[in-house]
C-alpha cells in the first residue's frame, strides 16, 4: 500500500471513530451525564466552543475558520512530505494531527445544524424546529475523562480536562513527533525555508 493510501486510510479511520463516538454520546447522554467505567475513567458528556481540551481563547467563528485553513495547510504539508519521500512514520504522524483537527471542525461546522441542544435532555437528530445553532457555531463534543488523582474532598487533581478522540489524535501525534521525529520536523521546515530563498541572492 502506498504512503498516500496509508495516510488517507488513517485520517478516515480516526475521523470515523471520533464521529461515531460523538454521535453516540450526543444521542444517548444529556449534557453532564456520566458513567463510571473504572474508578479512574469516566464517560462524561460536555460540550465546548474552544480548542483542544475545552480551552477557549478567541471567538467561535474565527476559531472554526482558522481550523479549516489549518487543515488545508496540513493537507498540503502532507502532500509535500510524500512528494519529498519523508519517512512513512512521520507522514502518518502528521496525518494524525490533520485527522484530529478535522474531527473537531465537523462538530463546529455541522452539529449545531444537525442536533437539538443537550441541556437537561438527550438531543434529537434533525429536530423539527431546526438545530441549536447556525453553521460554523456548533459545539465540540467531549466525553473522555480520566480523574486519576483526587484529593480527600474528591476533587480531581490530575487529569481534569475532558477530551475526545480527535484531541487524543493530536496529542499522541505531538508526543510521537517530539520523541521520534524531531529531525524530520526540522528537515521539513528547513526544506520549506530553502525553497523560498531567492535564487538571485
Amino acid at each position: 500500500m502506498s504512503v498516500t493510501k496509508k495516510s488517507i486510510l488513517l485520517i478516515f479511520l480516526v475521523l470515523f471513530i471520533d464521529q461515531v463516538l460523538k454521535i453516540y454520546i450526543k444521542l444517548h447522554f444529556a449534557l453532564g451525564d456520566h458513567i463510571n467505567v473504572f474508578s479512574w475513567f469516566q464517560i462524561y458528556f460536555i460540550e465546548n466552543n474552544g480548542m483542544a481540551f475545552g480551552m477557549e481563547f478567541i471567538g467561535k467563528l474565527f476559531l472554526t475558520v482558522f481550523r479549516i485553513f489549518a487543515v488545508a495547510a496540513l493537507g498540503y504539508y502532507i502532500h509535500t512530505l510524500i512528494k519529498k519521500q519523508f519517512r512513512t512514520g512521520y507522514i502518518l504522524t502528521i496525518s494524525l494531527v490533520l485527522a484530529g483537527a478535522a474531527g473537531n471542525i465537523l462538530d463546529s461546522l455541522f452539529y449545531g445544524q444537525l442536533f437539538s441542544d443537550s441541556y437537561g435532555h438527550i438531543a434529537t437528530l434533525f429536530p423539527d424546529g431546526g438545530g441549536y445553532a447556525s453553521l460554523f457555531y456548533g459545539k465540540v463534543v467531549d466525553m473522555l475523562y480520566f480523574p486519576i488523582i483526587r484529593n480527600s474532598a474528591g476533587e480531581t487533581l490530575f487529569f481534569s480536562p475532558v477530551f475526545n478522540i480527535a484531541d487524543s489524535a493530536i496529542s499522541v501525534a505531538v508526543v510521537i513527533i517530539l520523541l521520534f521525529y524531531r529531525k524530520e520536523l526540522n528537515d521539513s521546515l528547513e526544506s520549506k525555508k530553502t525553497s523560498h530563498v531567492d535564487p538571485a541572492e
